[in-house]
């Protein structure tokens, strides 16, 4: 009976650390917004000096929002309402981006393959932030 408690234990802990780590740098959005703004700015690397100023500067900075607005969203997770402004911004952010993908692919800027894979990542990462808003509970601090 005692194997089965500890066990049942143990599988809530790991439930409650994955749904609420310790840090916004352990959420699998933010991991993923990450890598997906690192890959961006590799990409833009490869623009024409000409969009310096215009879309490869608005298309990293929009990417990289996504991770701010989420680890700034975390922070302040105990105020609802605080949170979910910012997991709202980094959806905004997030279509901001898709929206210079599409400018950067009718440009011919990148492939598009790229623009395919950039898209569906987008995408993914708008689906975690989306399950964010709607379950805003499952991310507040646990007292």
């Amino acid at each position: 009976m005692a194997v089965v408690k500890l066990k049942t234990r143990l599988k809530y802990i790991k439930y409650i650390y994955m749904a609420n780590p310790g840090s916004f740098r352990d959420l699998t959005v933010y991991k993923k917004a990450f890598e997906f703004a690192m890959r961006i700015f590799n990409i833009t690397k490869e623009f024409p000096s000409e969009e310096k100023y215009e879309l490869t500067d608005q298309i990293r900075r929009s990417s990289r929002a996504i991770c701010r607005a989420i680890g700034e969203g975390y922070r302040k997770r105990q105020y609802p309402k605080h949170f979910l402004s910012k997991m709202s911004d980094a959806d905004m952010e997030n279509t901001e981006t898709q929206v210079s993908l599409d400018f950067a692919k009718s440009c011919k800027y990148i492939s598009s393959k790229n623009y395919l894979e950039l898209t569906e990542a987008s995408e993914e990462i708008g689906r975690m932030l989306n399950h964010m808003i709607i379950n805003p509970e499952k991310y507040s601090p646990r007292h």
